[in-house]
């Protein structure tokens, strides 16, 4: 499998975009949604699946559209391609704020695992499939289910992180524990799993849920401070017609626990 050679460069802090320079005939996948800006004489189509085997026949494509499809993501992607002569640009936006996380996959070993909302767009060629848990207690709790999001190749793929990003290097043997909706991904070598929080307080009063992961190196992860359904449940919990603050987020005691802490509004 050889990707598309393409150069980049990303801007902004908060609310970041990805430009994607293309020589001509190059090309780049991306999820439907996250297109920002392009120049002309680029060409957009929309494809099943993720294109990297749109030579295999239709086997190969309802394959690469029924990989998507299990990890919640549409049938379809769009490839932006140069069809111009000379050097032209393509931009994609982050969905929320955050940041953009380049990854060179032919300096990973060829494949990366990420959840399922993580992928923005990458070089045409890339693969993007699903990664399925052989671990029963992390498929039942891991936050991801039994299926996880894969890219496989040599090209450059791009990845979002929601608030801010802690690139952490693992060496082996060591063990880093992380709220379960925090991973944005790591390298094939690292052992996920899951692990019970332990005692009876810090499991009903502890506001954390009953599980954490555990990342054992060695291995290069990627951690973001705000999931998305982090911020969703935020603002939900928020809004006017919930009638509460939503203090207990995480917490089996609930709207008890607004009570308790002079949240709750009449």
């Amino acid at each position: 499998m050889n990707a598309h050679e393409i150069d980049y460069h990303i801007y902004g802090e908060e609310m970041q975009y990805v430009e994607i320079e293309l020589d001509p005939q190059e090309g780049v996948v991306a999820e439907s949604g996250s297109f920002m800006m392009m120049n002309d004489q680029i060409q957009m189509n929309t494809i099943f699946g993720d294109g990297s085997n749109q030579d295999k026949g239709i086997l190969g494509k309802l394959f690469s559209a029924g990989k998507r499809l299990l990890t919640g993501e549409s049938l379809f992607m769009t490839v932006f391609t140069n069809q111009g002569f000379g050097k032209k640009k393509v931009s994609f936006s982050s969905p929320y704020p955050g940041k953009i996380i380049p990854i060179d996959l032919s300096e990973v070993g060829g494949r990366f695992i990420c959840q399922k909302d993580a992928f923005l767009c990458a070089a045409k060629g890339v693969s993007i499939g699903i990664e399925f848990s052989r671990k029963l207690g992390r498929g039942l709790f891991g936050g991801e289910g039994f299926i996880m999001q894969k890219m496989e190749g040599d090209g450059m793929a791009f990845v979002h992180a929601g608030g801010t990003m802690a690139k952490k290097e693992l060496q082996a043997g060591e063990v880093l524990k992380v709220d379960t909706g925090c991973i944005v991904g790591f390298t094939q070598e690292v052992d996920y799993d899951i692990e019970f929080v332990g005692g009876i307080k810090n499991t009903i009063f502890g506001g954390e849920g009953l599980f954490f992961a555990t990342l054992k190196g060695p291995g290069t992860v990627y951690i973001q401070s705000l999931p998305f359904s982090r911020l969703a449940g935020r603002v939900l919990a928020m809004a006017p017609q919930t009638g509460r603050g939503g203090r207990g987020e995480g917490s089996v005691l609930g709207g008890i626990g607004d009570l308790l802490d002079g949240d709750n509004r009449f």
